[in-house]
């Protein structure tokens, strides 16, 4: 029997301040919501994003407090609709904030709480360089949210790069995976698209990833082309480039299609690391 369900991906623009972001991510919501959304999925720094040179720095508050987080609550528990905001900025220990996801009920209850746990320490050029773990506090744990659609695991952004965190989700029992991000333009036109593929064939999951679009206030890009991927690989939805709602119906017995189809989550193999070594023969 067929276990439909529908989404609806957020597609925003990054906003320097708490206001705006909710301006922004507001009205999407309401529209997702009328046209039948079961879940909604917002991107990477949803709540805000601006940037210093290379740096990204997204508005932060903590998270008894966080204006974002207690406005998205309410309008989750105005509508009786599920919401993952894919994460905000939320202020940590040390100093340095942590890049937080969010799993909240139809009664505006959390019901999850993911950290980014994959740093993005990398230069591309000669003058772009991002050093997320120097203003970000990495995570260490793993996350599955229960809910009552589908078992759903959280990755964030940079994570993607990273297929055991998704194969290790898909074999604790997702049946989605979602990376919500901000994904920069450059790095987005060129391995988004079949980072998520691959994501999807290797796991037999669906992969379902919103992403910021457009100019980030201060400097730098987000690709957009939040993305709806079947566990066989095939895009669903594309949002494209402009702001929006992507919205899909997915069923979710597909996982179990293709888990018979290719099982390869049930074909580990332990196996041990040898170097081969040349030797001259006198």
């Amino acid at each position: 029997m067929p276990r439909p369900l529908d989404i609806a991906c957020l597609q925003t623009r990054p906003r320097p301040e708490f206001r705006p972001a909710l301006d922004e991510a507001l009205p999407l919501a309401d529209t997702a919501a009328r046209a039948g959304a079961d879940i909604l999925f917002l991107p990477e720094y949803c709540g805000g994003l601006q940037s210093e040179g290379s740096a990204l720095t997204p508005p932060s508050a903590p998270e008894s407090e966080h204006p974002f987080l207690q406005e998205m609550q309410g309008f989750a528990r105005d509508r009786k609709i599920w919401i993952n905001l894919g994460s905000i900025a939320v202020d940590g220990p040390d100093g340095r904030i942590i890049n937080r996801g969010f799993m909240l009920d139809d009664s505006g209850e959390i019901r999850g709480r993911y950290d980014k746990i994959n740093m993005f320490d990398i230069q591309l050029s000669e003058t772009e360089v991002y050093h997320e773990s120097a203003r970000v506090s990495p995570g260490s744990k793993a996350v599955i949210h229960d809910t009552p659609f589908a078992r759903i695991g959280h990755t964030i952004c940079y994570d993607l790069r990273f297929p055991q965190l998704f194969r290790t989700l898909a074999q604790a029992g997702a049946e989605i995976l979602i990376c919500p991000a901000a994904f920069t333009k450059k790095t987005g036109e060129a391995h988004w698209h079949v980072l998520n593929r691959a994501r999807a064939i290797e796991t037999t999951r669906f992969v379902i990833s919103a992403c910021a679009i457009g100019p980030v206030p201060g400097g730098g890009e987000c690709y957009g082309h939040s993305l709806v991927v079947s566990p066989w690989g095939e895009v669903i939805s594309d949002g494209g480039t402009i702001p929006g709602v992507v919205q899909a119906r997915i069923d979710l017995d597909a996982v179990a299609e293709a888990e018979g189809r290719v099982p390869s989550l049930m074909n580990d193999r332990p196996f041990t690391l040898s170097h081969s070594s040349h030797r001259s023969v006198a």
